[in-house]
Parts: structure tokens; C-alpha cells; sequence
């Protein structure tokens, strides 16, 4: 994007501020919304470097103007995305905010999938929703008290899913790198000291992994299960990130062959649960 663009796009959310709603007075403007001043005033920024900007002068805005400028225009996030988008070319890094509740959509999306086990987590892999496939491949969720519905506690607290993961050594390593590349993404490591030291307290394996200092990405990869009913299966996961919800990441855990899929979607069907029971 040119900065004409980021001009455009900045006038036209000014436009649409409300004067004596922010506390300025309305007086005689030549033009709807707020003066450029006001908004400068707002951001705590330079009125000259703002205009500048409306302008498209004097180069690209560093992430910090960005930011303090979507503040003072009261941007959503979606309209904080595309401000980065073309003031710097990109998106703006991950803010971690605490878990909000997951829309009915959001629930059909993970339900829709009956033979791949599905669950929805946050920043800080507490697991906020999931489908019957998850309920009888990975745990039942609901069962668990919702400060206990958490990937790392599970691992690492729960003898279950120890013995559930058949390389839980590899497991565990992959997902304390993911999870510390998850809260730097998300600047919310002081939000989640409490948690970690916590679970460093409990945990002598976790302790030993966070003082490794090692970084994974998601994405995707394999787990491999032993699972009471079906016995030994592989499963292919795949990370998503959520449309319009930065604070979740849909987790599907994929069957590597229909056989497996059709038992796990057999499985799930034979329990009667639904995802909220």
C-alpha cells in the first residue's frame, strides 16, 4: 500500500469521530468529525507528524504511532489490522486479552468436524471449546473444571495423558517451544508469570524444558495416540488462526486414514455427548 493510502484511510476514520462525545468542543468545523490537532492530542503525537501522515509525508509510521493512533480513533481490531496493513505492509503482532466467550459459529465450525477432534485454545492453551471427537480422543472437557481445561497442565499434571501420548518427551518439548513463541508473540509474559512459575513449582519436566529457552512454531505436525478403545492412531495436527478473534487458535487434529476417521466419528457418535454435556 502507498502512503496515500494510510492518508485516505486516516482521514476517513477521523471523519467519523464524534467531537463532543470525545470532550472537544464542537464549535464551527469546516469539515465532519475531529480536527487533525485533536486527534495528534489523542495519540500523544507530534499535530505535525500526524498531518504528515494524512499527508503521506515523511516515511512509514513505526508500530508504537500506529497503535497510538488506533487508540485515539477507537479502532477495532480488524480496523487496527488493516491500518498496519497499509501503513507497514503488515499485520500487527499478536495482543494477548483474557479468553472471551466462542461464539455459537465458532461452536459449529468445531462440531461439523465429527471425525476430526477439534478444540479452540488461547493464548496461554487454555482450551475454551471443542467437539465430541475431542471429548473421546483427547479428554472429556467438560468434566474438568475450567481452570483445569489446559493443554500444559494436562500434559505435564495429568497421568492420563501421559500415558495417552505415545512420544509425550517429544510432545512436551514441541509444545513448551509453541507455547513460548505463543507469549512473546502475544507480549504476555508478565500476564502469565503467576502461570508459568506455577507450573514450574509442579512440574520438574516443565521447569527443565522452560529454562531451555527453545522456540517451535505450530503449525502442523503428528501426534501419535494410544487410545483405551481404539488402540494406536495417528493423527495429523494443523493450526488455524480465527477470523476476527487474535486471542483463539483452532487446533484440528486430522485421522491419517478414513478407516481411523470413520472409528473415531463411530466413537464420538456411540457416546451420545455433545460438546456442552
Amino acid at each position: 500500500m502507498t502512503a496515500s493510502a494510510l492518508g485516505v484511510y486516516l482521514r476517513e476514520r477521523r471523519a467519523r469521530m464524534d467531537p463532543l462525545a470525545l470532550g472537544f468542543a464542537p464549535g464551527r468545523r469546516r469539515t465532519p468529525g475531529l480536527r487533525r490537532e485533536e486527534v495528534a492530542q489523542r495519540a500523544n503525537i507530534s499535530a505535525t507528524w500526524y498531518t504528515w501522515l494524512e499527508q503521506g509525508r515523511g516515511g512509514a509510521p513505526s508500530a508504537d504511532v500506529l497503535d497510538r493512533i488506533s487508540r485515539a480513533l477507537m479502532l477495532t481490531d480488524l480496523e487496527r489490522e488493516h491500518l498496519y496493513l497499509i501503513g507497514l505492509g503488515r499485520a500487527p503482532d499478536v495482543r494477548y486479552r483474557p479468553a472471551e466467550g466462542v461464539s455459537e459459529r465458532l461452536q459449529r465450525v468445531l462440531d461439523s468436524m465429527s471425525g476430526c477432534p477439534a478444540i479452540l485454545r488461547t493464548v496461554n492453551w487454555d482450551v475454551v471449546a471443542w467437539n465430541t471427537a475431542a471429548t473421546v480422543m483427547l479428554t472429556d472437557y467438560a468434566a474438568l473444571p475450567a481452570d483445569k481445561r489446559n493443554v500444559l497442565h494436562r500434559l505435564f499434571l495429568d497421568p492420563e495423558a501421559r500415558q495417552r501420548n505415545t512420544d509425550w518427551e517429544e510432545v512436551t518439548r514441541f509444545v513448551v517451544g509453541a507455547f513460548r513463541a505463543d507469549v512473546a508473540r502475544a507480549g504476555a509474559g508478565p500476564v502469565l508469570e503467576p502461570f508459568i512459575q506455577d507450573l514450574r513449582a509442579r512440574s520438574p519436566e516443565f521447569s527443565v524444558l522452560w529454562d531451555d529457552i527453545e522456540v517451535r512454531d505450530f503449525g502442523s505436525g503428528v501426534k501419535r495416540l494410544r487410545h483405551p478403545v481404539l488402540g494406536d492412531i495417528t493423527i495429523e495436527h494443523s493450526a488455524f488462526a480465527v477470523d476476527g478473534r487474535p486471542d483463539l487458535t483452532l487446533l484440528v487434529y486430522t485421522p491419517t486414514n478414513d478407516a481411523d476417521a470413520r472409528r473415531i466419528e463411530a466413537l464420538a457418535a456411540a457416546t451420545g455427548r455433545t460438546p456442552s454435556t
